[in-house]
């Protein structure tokens, strides 16, 4: 355990309060929660590349962080009706597929390591943007309708796209037609 691995673990107790905040209906103080998240997973990227306190635990830690925030954030917003149900379920579905692909080629002893690329990271800049934009929105009342159905729509085709490249590449890695993304 490091102080990096400790923050990650900071931002992984930061999402019930998160959750709690919005279905409670205090999106301005759930707002500023998601940002001390992002600002937390900055900083233990940062600690752990500066003075090489990166670890195995971490490599694994901070990506399920990210997922757990963003998927419960995603879930609560759909349920009470801030994102629509098809975005939420495109996105809670893809991540599910990739994490099941991954553990089934884990399970046949066939591992499959699974790198970002420009679509997925662009995908998960977009998913933080709607969620930012949509507690926001919610917490100051900023007329940004328009905006959210721009970004949802957004998201969502970034969603389907890096979910069939990602499907594409672990396809090809259990057929031994190419390696790994």
């Amino acid at each position: 355990m490091n102080i990096p691995n400790a923050v990650t673990l900071f931002r992984i107790a930061l999402v019930p309060v998160a959750i709690w905040l919005i279905i409670n209906d205090k999106p301005q103080t759930a707002f500023w929660i998601f940002v001390i998240a992002g600002i937390s997973d900055a900083v233990d990227g940062y600690l752990a590349k500066r003075f090489g306190w990166e670890t195995e635990l971490g490599r694994y830690l901070d990506p399920m962080a990210d997922k757990l925030l963003l998927i419960s954030i995603f879930v609560a917003l759909g349920i009470l009706g801030q994102l629509p149900s098809w975005l939420v379920l495109c996105v809670v579905f893809r991540d599910i597929i990739m994490v099941s692909a991954i553990l089934l080629a884990w399970m046949l002893d066939n591992p499959v390591e699974i790198q970002p690329i420009a679509i997925s990271k662009l995908n998960t800049a977009l998913q933080i943007i709607l969620v930012s934009v949509v507690l926001a929105d919610a917490g100051f009342r900023l007329g940004l309708a328009d905006l959210r159905v721009v970004l949802g729509w957004c998201t969502g085709v970034t969603t389907l796209a890096s979910g069939v490249v990602y499907l594409r590449t672990w396809v090809s890695h259990m057929t031994g037609n190419g390696s790994s993304a």
